[in-house]
């Protein structure tokens, strides 16, 4: 790998360079999070206004989660052909456009196409995102710099989850919409301009048959398998809390309004805060420790949103939140460091596919479990799955 910054093996931490990709990757974090999640405070409005079942709302969010965890599986060969810079690009300014559009389409059915291409166009920023770092961050740039990319999907999902649920108690939610795709042109711009050129691969020739070998190399890795197992649990059992959590608080005995509703996204911060410390907690006590801290703080959480009392639901929200960000930037940092140099672009497309339909299964299916089981009945089978994370996180930290 070419010397960066001065550097032998990459952008050290401190460096211009490191604040260069920092800034670029926090607004594409940003942008990826609030133009695929901007939909979910919505879920309750798009059930009442199109006159679907909660489950069927869902797929507003599951649909655009699902298309978008199957393409990335060939983002990663795109940006090997095409490059990493060009691919992120690319990939933000048509998600961007493709929300301005769904600002004016008028039908359910139209707006789910619309929410299912930007699952596809959105791929090429996630794991792209990720294989640039592990590929040109110094080793011990890397958490640090994968706990700032992930802080910034912390804020644009709270940002566009916040704004959605707040603004559209006063305003017609196309013209939230509307700022939320303007946001991600703008990123798009911030991550033309900043992101340096990739030093640390090298394209190679569009291959399909060698595409198809390079995807299945990760799996051949024990433990890489078990971390993509990981980011499935983790999304899906944060991903279900958060749209139903709305239903619920619709109800009795809260009856909240949806524009405090809304509110509950502030949430958020706490998940920026925790992706950016537990790199400095993983330095001092090792990936496994900090990781399944992190996942019991979620279960912690997951058990206060059972209760009736809203301050109790409230805090287990925050909990939930921090835990995940804080287990879901390790997992993360994880693949990049274990995954072989050849196949960085894959092992992160990899991840995020068992992540995001993680998001798109288990989120829709959760639906299905409100209807028939309530609240108690949710937050038990979304246990049952972090107690299955910790179980994985035992044997990650055994395989050395």
């Amino acid at each position: 790998m070419p010397p960066l910054d001065g550097a032998i093996t990459g952008i050290r931490a401190g460096s211009p360079a490191f604040r260069r990709v920092s800034l670029a990757l926090f607004a594409a974090g940003f942008a990826t999070f609030s133009l695929l999640y901007h939909v979910q405070p919505l879920l309750p409005l798009l059930a009442d206004t199109f006159r679907v079942a909660p489950a069927e709302a869902a797929l507003a969010l599951s649909l655009a989660t699902g298309f978008l965890s199957v393409a990335m599986l060939l983002a990663g060969a795109l940006a090997d052909v095409y490059g990493r810079r060009p691919v992120m690009v690319a990939s933000l300014t048509l998600s961007a456009l493709l929300t301005l559009a769904t600002a004016i389409v008028p039908s359910w059915h139209g707006l789910l196409a619309a929410r299912a291409l930007l699952g596809i166009t959105l791929a090429g920023l996630p794991a792209v995102a990720m294989a640039y770092l592990g590929e040109e961050m110094d080793p011990g740039a890397l958490d640090p710099a994968m706990g700032l990319y992930i802080a910034g999907s912390a804020l644009g999902g709270m940002a566009g989850r916040l704004v959605m649920g707040v603004v559209v108690d006063f305003l017609p939610w196309q013209v939230a919409t509307a700022g939320i795709g303007a946001a991600g042109l703008l990123a798009a711009l911030a991550v033309w301009r900043y992101l340096p050129p990739s030093a640390g691969f090298t394209r190679r020739p569009a291959r399909p048959r060698a595409m198809l070998s390079a995807l299945l190399v990760p799996l051949g890795q024990g433990r890489l398998r078990l971390l993509f197992l990981q980011g499935f649990l983790l999304m899906g059992a944060f991903v279900t809390i958060y749209n139903y959590i709305g239903f619920r608080l619709l109800a009795p005995p809260f009856d909240l309004p949806q524009s405090l509703i809304g509110l509950i996204f502030a949430a958020y911060l706490l998940g920026m805060g925790s992706s950016a410390w537990v790199g400095r907690l993983v330095a001092r006590h090792g990936r496994g420790p900090v990781m399944a801290a992190g996942v019991l703080i979620m279960a912690a959480g997951v058990a206060l949103t059972a209760t009736s009392l809203l301050p109790l639901v409230v805090a287990g929200i925050g909990l939930l939140t921090f835990g995940f960000f804080g287990a879901h930037s390790i997992a993360s940092g994880w693949v990049g460091a274990l995954a072989p140099v050849t196949g960085k672009a894959q092992a992160s497309s990899l991840y995020l596919f068992s992540y995001y339909m993680g998001s798109s299964l288990v989120g829709a299916g959760g639906g299905v479990i409100w209807a028939a089981m309530g609240w108690t009945g949710l937050a038990l089978v979304v246990g049952g799955l972090l107690c299955l994370s910790l179980l994985l996180i035992r044997i990650l930290s055994r395989a050395g």
